[in-house]
């Protein structure tokens, strides 16, 4: 094989992962740390009222602030593909009897795929993500950790015992109770 022909192989993408496994529904990550991660509803401010708005804002802040430890939100936005649900209609217009129920399922077929046409359609998922980090799995300085984004993980993941799990997991679990009560008071199901 000549040098132009030979392939680099890079480090695995598990190894820039930095979660080792999932044990009760935590995440447990490659350096001891814990994390729950809670699916959120969400709530569109321009339907409100303005007084309503005010207030969801103000609940908001009391709910950002109201925390010891730092929360990740996240949001997933992705394209919806509605064309098993425009199949589907299609297979109902076919077995339709009805003919007034078959014109009108025709006519919201085409005005799905017009509306389609015009504008995407997007799914969006809000989470948050609820950590915690033992003490002692903080060994690394701040240097340390910025400079660990640019390498691949080459430790092997601190193992945690069955009894230092259900302290850190108590301890997890009141955060995230937390977390779900000051989401509730914003109107937000967790």
């Amino acid at each position: 094989m000549t040098d132009a022909t030979k392939t680099i192989k890079g480090p695995a993408t598990q190894e820039f992962v930095d979660i080792d496994k999932i044990r009760d529904g935590i995440v447990i990550l490659k350096n001891g740390g814990l994390r729950m991660v809670l699916l959120c509803g969400s709530r569109n401010l321009e339907l409100e009222s303005i007084d309503s708005q005010s207030a969801i804002i103000g609940a908001y802040a009391d709910f950002i602030n109201s925390f010891e430890w730092p929360l990740q939100i996240l949001i997933h936005s992705r394209k919806l593909d509605i064309k098993p649900y425009l199949a589907s209609l299609e297979e109902r217009l076919k077995v339709q009897e009805n003919e007034l129920l078959k014109i009108q399922t025709a006519e919201y077929i085409d005005f799905m795929k017009s509306f389609v046409t015009l504008s995407e359609i997007m799914v969006k998922r809000f989470y948050v993500v609820v950590p915690f980090d033992p003490i002692e799995s903080s060994k690394e300085g701040p240097l340390d950790k910025i400079s660990s984004l640019f390498r691949p993980m080459s430790k092997k993941p601190e193992e945690i015992d069955d009894e230092k799990f259900r302290g850190y997991q108590t301890q997890l679990l009141q955060r995230t109770e937390h977390t779900i009560l000051t989401l509730a008071h914003v109107g937000i199901r967790s």
